[in-house]
């Protein structure tokens, strides 16, 4: 039988059931008073290390919308909003601005948001992040000459300064207390500590990593008056309490949104969207359109991908197809030939490579001329993320059709998250090859895209060094007009495509599902857990 046709009869008595067993939903159900002031979600990935600087996954970044806030947030166009910013001025030429706090923002432990908060916690995330950091090299000094205004001087004009202030994912810049954004960068910051001004507090008492978290509203956030777009505008919560609730089996989770147990799942499994979209009491929608981009992230302290050979001759043999047939619904994928995100702007796409027995005979000879001899091959993979889990299962059958020995290494995204970080060569803990993806927004330009970046040791997991590509992301950061910023992404397009610091598999939309009784759900690269009202 089809995949999709046995997930569908599998998933069918499921949802004539009134309650499942599932350990994530073990309890008295909630009765209709309760269920009317309690949100519960599903996220596309376990709960587990909570310091959105620390780790730049999306569940991370969720959890840091819901506590934290930011001085800016991108609109759905990608521009910087207002956000804990009450108003900026640029002086000196463009070396010196000041950014105004709003009145009346206080933490949800009482204390006000103070500027010297806000430059502590910029500094903290300029460490981790890619953006942070190259804002951070033009930056003179960060001063809070009062508790409202904090000025940043610079070195040199830095005209996306606000960019990197709104970015929206993988690690946008959160605004914590002092005290917690002077902790070491390198090391996350733990449940207990999670205290933000954001407009949900975190239940520290009730997390259980792996399994769940609890937030209640907080009742003396002050939304901006603008309506809520992705991440700017008002963050209005009109429930009393969130819950995020993770079920390892996809139907198991189908049901329980079936039933009303869970109100909203971020992605269910492709295969089930035409069962669920059958459902009156139901509803999807697409969660991001611009959509994600899958690829293959090589490790390039090691061998054999140490060797641009043969990460040209991979890139070159994989299938896009066989990719997006494994994650997404026909129609809600496309080829993408390119190192960002096909049809944003200034994006190049790259003639696609011709597939067949010959474009893998290429690449086995690459790995003969690289040395490869067989040596075993490591492929981290989640085992409990849809989206990345059977991205990850084609390439180790690819890896297999090219006679290397892999050695496919499967666990839940946690542990992945923390191999992944592992430099040590694999046979002491590290890694070769890693699948993953990123939402557009993500990556859409070279100063939020850290996967773009080709700065050794500083650059996202798989390390890449490539001068050139790092050049043309200064010059394109640095350029004073819209034409030069057009000059340096072709430029850094045509490094990055020579030097593969990944290989593309595919552009995709997922879609989200929740009850129909749950309106205001924003669309974005996040799911954003305000806005959102029952009935």
């Amino acid at each position: 039988m089809h995949r999709r046709s046995l997930l569908a009869a599998a998933l069918a008595p499921a949802f004539a059931s009134p309650v499942l067993a599932s350990p994530a939903l073990a309890g008295p159900a909630l009765a209709q008073g309760a269920r009317a002031r309690v949100l519960r979600f599903m996220p596309q990935a376990a709960p587990a290390v909570l310091d959105p600087i620390f780790n730049p996954t999306t569940i991370a970044t969720t959890h840091g919308y819901c506590v934290f806030d930011t001085l800016y947030g991108c609109d759905s166009r990608f521009r910087p909003q207002r956000q804990m910013a009450e108003g900026e001025a640029v002086e000196a030429d463009g070396l010196r601005w000041r950014i105004r706090l709003r009145e009346g923002l206080r933490f949800h432990d009482g204390t006000p948001v103070r500027a010297a908060d806000c430059i502590a916690s910029l500094q903290r995330w300029a460490v981790r992040d890619g953006f942070g950091q190259v804002l951070a090299r033009a930056v003179a000094a960060w001063e809070a000459p009062a508790d409202r205004e904090l000025v940043i001087r610079l070195h040199r004009p830095f005209p996306a300064l606000l960019d990197a202030l709104a970015k929206p994912a993988a690690s946008p810049a959160f605004i914590m207390p002092e005290r917690l954004a002077r902790l070491p960068a390198d090391r996350p910051i733990g449940a207990g500590e999670m205290i933000g001004s954001g407009p949900w507090r975190f239940l520290a008492g009730e997390f259980v990593q792996g399994s769940r978290a609890a937030y209640a509203r907080n009742d003396d956030y002050q939304p901006r008056a603008e309506p809520a777009e992705a991440a700017s505008g008002g963050k209005r919560v009109h429930f009393d309490r969130l819950e995020l609730v993770w079920i390892p089996d996809g139907g198991t989770a189908a049901a329980a949104l079936r039933t009303g147990e869970i109100d909203w799942i971020e992605y269910p499994l492709p295969d089930l969207v035409p069962v669920l979209e059958r459902d009156r009491a139901l509803r999807t929608q697409i969660y991001d359109p611009n959509g994600f981009l899958g690829f293959l992230r090589f490790n390039q302290l090691h061998p054999p991908f140490d060797d641009v050979a043969v990460r040209r001759a991979i890139r070159d043999a994989l299938a896009q197809p066989d990719y997006m047939a494994a994650v997404a619904l026909p129609g809600d994928w496309q080829e993408c030939h390119a190192v960002f995100p096909c049809g944003l702007p200034g994006v190049t796409e790259f003639p696609a490579p011709p597939a067949g027995e010959a474009a893998l005979q290429r690449a086995r000879e690459a790995l003969r001329a690289a040395g490869y001899r067989g040596e075993p091959v490591v492929l981290i993979n989640p085992s409990d993320f849809p989206a990345v889990t059977q991205q990850g299962r084609v390439t180790a059958d690819l890896m297999r059709r090219l006679g290397v020995a892999i050695e496919l290494v499967e666990s839940d995204w946690a542990t992945i998250i923390a191999r992944r970080a592992n430099r040590a060569p694999p046979t002491q803990g590290g890694w070769n090859l890693h699948n993953t993806n990123f939402p557009a927004a993500a990556i859409a330009n070279p100063a939020v895209s850290p996967i773009i970046r080709g700065h050794g040791e500083r650059a996202w997991f798989g390390w890449p060094s490539d001068p050139a590509s790092e050049a043309a992301v200064e010059a394109w950061i640095a350029a004073p007009d819209a034409a030069g910023q057009a000059a340096a992404m072709a430029t850094l397009q045509q490094a990055a495509w020579a030097s593969v610091p990944f290989a593309p598999t595919g552009l995709f939309r997922l879609r989200t599902a929740f009850r129909a009784d749950l309106t205001g759900v924003l669309q974005g690269p996040n799911p954003f857990l305000w806005n959102l009202r029952r009935g």
